[in-house]
């Protein structure tokens, strides 16, 4: 007699070899980067050994200099994306309820996603200066366009029928908005905030590759400068880091904040 696997036991399981299939794929990843570099005959200022990068790591944390540029990029990051994030959800819900609104600013905002950010940048630079403010400027850019459009979707999506609904029980605008358009648009809207919390890494480090005397771009260009490209390995591979920090931290967040769905999609 044959048994039929559940679909809850089956999702079960995938999370419970989801740690060791990552833990698989690192280690071969690892081992056919060591192999490349050891019998590919290149010199190690072109492609370092894991060993190498790993020694490079614990030289830059052991004098604090890792530290040191990476507390300064994730500085930028988080101000960046709070600043782009802030202005793109109250532009976004004002485009998502004014036609004439969004027709008016619709070319500006697909101009500014046609031109690359790389060439943006410098200008930037040259007009604020090579400080912190030109960096978190560049990092709110990158991120305003996705929260911006995932805001506008999230709103608009939102059926008319409990609009309806809300306005015949004699809603306020205070409550529709909270207990209404908020709920309803908050799924889309934090794919928007996943899509920018990655995106505000790029911002900062290529405002830092621009121009800087901080942070971990700075670090690259010092490392490429010297060609030290076992440091700029350990700048990238910290930069990942981050980027899946804030990943994950957006994902658990909204994780908490949809427990109600997710009740629901039980049920």
């Amino acid at each position: 007699m044959s048994t039929k696997t559940s679909p809850p036991s089956l999702t079960r399981r995938i999370r419970t070899l989801r740690p060791w299939l990552v833990l698989v794929s690192g280690l071969a990843g690892l081992a056919a980067w060591h192999l490349t570099a050891r019998l590919s005959g290149l010199p190690a200022f072109i492609l370092p050994a894991p060993a190498d990068v790993w020694m490079s790591f614990l030289r830059a944390a052991g004098d604090g200099s890792l530290l040191t540029h990476t507390l300064v990029t994730l500085l930028e990051i988080l101000l960046g994306l709070l600043a782009g994030v802030t202005l793109a959800t109250l532009l976004g819900y004002v485009v998502a309820k004014s036609r004439l609104l969004e027709n008016l600013l619709a070319p500006y905002l697909v101009a500014s996603q046609a031109v690359p950010l790389v060439a943006v940048a410098p200008l930037l630079v040259i007009w604020f200066g090579p400080g912190m403010f030109s960096k978190v400027l560049i990092c709110a850019l990158i991120v305003f366009f996705p929260v911006l459009v995932n805001t506008v979707v999230g709103v608009r999506a939102v059926p008319p029928a409990l609009y309806d609904l809300m306005y015949s029980l004699r809603a306020s605008r205070r409550e529709v908005l909270l207990k209404l358009e908020v709920p309803a648009a908050l799924p889309v809207f934090l794919g928007g905030l996943r899509i920018g919390a990655t995106l505000s890494v790029i911002g900062a480090v290529v405002g830092e590759l621009v121009g800087a005397d901080r942070g971990l771009g700075f670090l690259i260009n010092v490392g490429r400068g010297q060609y030290d490209t076992a440091l700029v390995f350990v700048a990238v591979f910290t930069l990942i880091a981050l980027a899946l920090s804030l990943y994950g931290l957006v994902a658990w967040a909204g994780n908490r904040a949809l427990v109600w769905q997710q009740t629901e999609d039980g049920l």
